[in-house]
């Protein structure tokens, strides 16, 4: 168990860096879209405009369940805007180590179920095991959201690649701390008595 503990700890700071490498670095720009500083203080003023009354929160432009949104909807643009009343730094430290503690539980989850599943496997074996779920599991909850919502392929096929990195970064720190397995040392039979 220490050393499962150990491996989620270490997996979860592999996992912050390799999320930071994807996304505090200018590498995040092959995901982003940008709008000129005019447009967007633009958008910017009529969303404070016209959302600040109803709070933060995530808003399907237009609103669809209506007649009149429903329409609208079908003749596009269209957007998922997630709305934040307040504002706050571009690189926000409360956000970082709130990361690294996410990181971690979510490693220290790792570390136990792969302590209890994969006894006695190899290191290959128990990071082929995390990157088989990695795989699953991002696919269906990055790549359903251009597939269910016509969101945008490039920023969701990064994220699915963030995502896939990130847990294959923190499964080698575990499955390389986990116990490895025993190898029975083979006894040469007897030679028969005469």
């Amino acid at each position: 168990m220490p050393r499962a503990v150990l491996g989620g700890l270490l997996g979860g700071i592999a996992m912050w860096i390799v999320g930071f490498i994807f996304w505090g670095t200018p590498l995040k720009y092959l995901a982003l879209s940008q709008a000129s500083d005019a447009a967007s203080a633009t958008i910017q003023a009529t969303l404070a405009q016209q959302l600040a009354a109803t709070g933060s929160g995530a808003y399907p432009i237009p609103w669809p369940d209506t007649p009149t949104g429903t329409q609208l909807y079908g003749h596009g643009p269209v957007a998922m805007v997630l709305f934040n009343n307040s504002g706050f730094a571009v690189l926000d430290t409360s956000a970082l180590i709130g990361g690294l503690i996410l990181g971690i539980v979510c490693a220290l989850l790792l570390a136990f179920a792969l302590a209890r599943v994969t006894a006695g496997m190899s290191f290959g074996g128990r990071l082929t095991i995390v990157g088989l779920f990695a795989v699953a599991i991002t696919t269906y909850s990055q790549l359903g959201q251009p597939i269910f919502n016509h969101a945008p392929w490039g920023y969701f096929v990064y994220l699915w690649i963030s995502g896939i990195a990130g847990w294959l970064a923190a499964g080698a720190v575990i499955a390389w701390l986990l116990p490895k397995p025993v190898v029975a040392a083979t006894v040469p039979p007897e030679a028969p008595s005469e």
